[in-house]
């Protein structure tokens, strides 16, 4: 008798929005989203809804035929659950319906056209999922409508859906930029969600505000690639939000390269609304999530449990578990280091223990590479990799302290002076310790289970002094006093070893 087949874990969203149809597949649904597979096609949908209210055959078209590659890639990743949303222009067009029926058809699965408020409170879910406690007025520009909604913490209140995409205003402006601003300043002046978000942050969600962070991070020269969690103060963004209209003016943004040429168009009027949003909104600064309604799906659909958990210590531990030579080793790491902490006194936010943490789990992931190229590389890994839930100040303290651990702390091995400025001067002591202890603990233990345990600190006066249980007394040799010595000294204290 043949065995059921185990059904697959991986996880897809098909988002049918107003410019881009676009398949994310994940690798399984978590607290921690891991994407495997993403795919767009710039299809326009709404892009004549204002003034015709009908989706554009050629849009529907191309939009159907992405489906049916859609449709073919999620069987050939044997993808196990396949959840299908529209916004904007399919619950506004005429004739939605019809394109949704032959999309379900295509699809094989049943297709959730959002309301405004639905897909206003998806997209702030996504923020929830992708931002570590954020507090703020979420934006979520697409193709053919605003959402905004006020967010802080896990607590999202009621949202509100404006016609204002980018779509959506090229066509009822009919290509005038004046009559856009004119659109744009008399729909956003009375929005009471957004006057609440005065001093606050404003988390900017949809890809045509993505691209705007693009050119931002280029032009500006800033050291990470990374768009999501990328922070602007809103004096800046305003006056990069006017810098671009101005360009626009110039007919010069077909000069942007790091930008498709079918949203270049669409960026003056992303800029406009970004533009307004800080001026009648006064936000104190504007940070960027590529969490949004997909995300923000699948999040809700998480056991209030698993919802519950940390974000980026999902993360590290999922890439714990793949990459270290002991999961269970790093779970050790994390209780010494705690020990550590508490007997020398220092001081901690709860912010500065979960990255520690996090550190903690993600100090043996580079162990594969070649010793002269560790540092470097899981620098590179833990700066760029592709998690939510962390700044990238937080993003740079955690791969300097893996850093440190790796090339140690001489001023020969120096790390890259773009990282070192995402910090404070004393966030990067703080990393420099963090790593030292790493080397001290990697020595002793060789990442094997039940070593740290073994080991306590204690303190007498000025010192400060790593005992060795009985059991672990032949561990103790001069490489690992000389590296706790250094570790004392970064911690104002003379070390030492004492044998139990």
């Amino acid at each position: 008798m043949k065995r059921p087949r185990k059904r697959a874990s991986s996880v897809a969203v098909i988002d049918i929005g107003s410019n881009s149809v676009r398949l994310v597949v994940y690798e399984t649904m978590a607290r921690s989203l891991v994407t495997i597979f993403n795919e767009k096609a710039l299809c326009g949908l709404g892009r004549e809804v204002q003034s015709t209210g009908l989706l554009a055959e050629d849009a529907v078209t191309k939009a159907l035929t992405a489906l049916r590659r859609f449709r073919a890639l999620c069987r050939i990743q044997q993808v196990g659950r396949v959840f299908a949303i529209a916004t904007a222009a399919c619950r506004d067009a005429k004739n939605g319906p019809d394109f949704i029926a032959k999309a379900e058809r295509i699809c094989g699965a049943r297709i959730q056209i959002l309301s405004g408020p639905r897909e206003a409170k998806l997209s702030a879910l996504g923020v929830v999922s992708g931002i570590h406690n954020p507090n703020g007025i979420v934006g979520d520009l697409g193709g053919g409508s605003l959402e905004l909604i006020d967010v802080q913490n896990t607590r999202v209140h009621s949202g509100v859906t404006l016609p204002l995409g980018s779509l959506a205003l090229q066509d009822l402006s009919d290509k005038s930029l004046k009559r856009a601003e004119r659109i744009v300043r008399d729909a956003l002046s009375g929005v009471a969600q957004l006057k609440a978000g005065s001093g606050r942050t404003f988390y900017a969600v949809g890809g045509t505000w993505r691209a705007l962070a693009r050119i931002h991070i280029v032009q500006s020269g800033y050291p990470l690639r990374v768009m999501h969690g990328y922070s602007i103060p809103a004096s800046d963004a305003l006056d990069f939000a006017r810098r671009l209209r101005r360009l626009a003016a110039a007919n010069m943004l077909a000069d942007i390269e790091v930008v498709a040429d079918a949203r270049r168009p669409l960026l003056t009027y992303a800029a406009l609304v970004l533009e307004y949003i800080i001026r009648i909104g006064r936000p104190k600064e504007i940070v960027f999530s590529t969490f949004g309604v997909r995300e923000g799906l699948l999040y809700e659909m998480l056991l209030p449990k698993e919802r519950a958990k940390d974000g980026f210590i999902c993360a590290a531990q999922t890439l714990n578990g793949l990459l270290s030579r002991s999961a269970r080793h790093a779970e050790e790491l994390v209780a010494w280091t705690d020990r550590l902490v508490r007997v020398v006194r220092l001081r901690e936010t709860e912010e500065d223990r979960r990255l520690r943490h996090a550190a903690c789990l993600l100090s043996d992931i580079g162990w594969r590479v070649h010793p002269d190229h560790r540092g470097e590389e899981t620098l590179s890994l833990i700066t760029n990799g592709n998690f939510g839930s962390i700044s990238h100040q937080g993003r740079a303290f955690v791969a300097l302290s893996v850093f440190y651990r790796y090339a140690g702390l001489s001023e020969e091995n120096e790390p890259p002076e773009h990282i070192r400025e995402l910090l404070t001067p004393a966030m990067d002591e703080r990393a420099r310790l963090l790593g030292a202890a790493f080397r001290v603990a990697h020595l002793i233990s060789a990442a094997r289970t039940g070593v740290l345990p073994a080991t306590h600190f204690r303190t007498r006066g000025r010192k400060l002094m790593l005992v060795f249980e009985h059991r672990m007394v032949d561990l103790v040799a001069d490489r690992v006093g000389s590296r706790f010595k250094q570790l004392a000294r970064l911690v104002g204290r003379a070390g030492s070893i004492v044998r139990s």
